[in-house]
């Protein structure tokens, strides 16, 4: 049974800076898109990026040239990097296959930015 586990959010104040990762188990990585949503307070799940396996990424226009998502598949691992935080990037963060599956949602983190 494959499972995702989302790992190092955490409270920063604007402008600041914070690395997800989302470590893959139970299936083959590799050949998946892997994806990274949110969810803030109120407000329905969308998409923030994804990640073929060759490694060429797509952005939601509202993150676009603040976080980059990348992947290490020998870690069945992927990574968001998120900079210049915004309070509207205030949510919790999830990744999933591309599109997503609902068996694979895991328990998310949780960022909060500060103005």
């Amino acid at each position: 049974q494959a499972q995702l586990v989302e790992s190092g959010g955490g409270r920063v104040q604007a402008g600041g800076s914070l690395r997800l990762s989302c470590a893959a188990s139970g299936d083959i990585f590799s050949i998946y898109v892997m994806g990274w949503y949110r969810q803030a307070p109120g407000k329905q799940r969308e998409l923030v990026a994804f990640i073929v396996p060759s490694g060429i990424a797509n952005y939601a226009d509202g993150v676009k040239g603040r976080f980059t998502i990348s992947r290490d598949n020998g870690k069945s691992t992927v990574y968001l990097q998120m900079n210049s935080l915004k309070p509207e990037d205030t949510a919790v963060y999830y990744c999933n296959r591309y599109p997503a599956r609902g068996g694979l949602w895991g328990q998310g983190t949780q960022v909060t930015v500060s103005s």
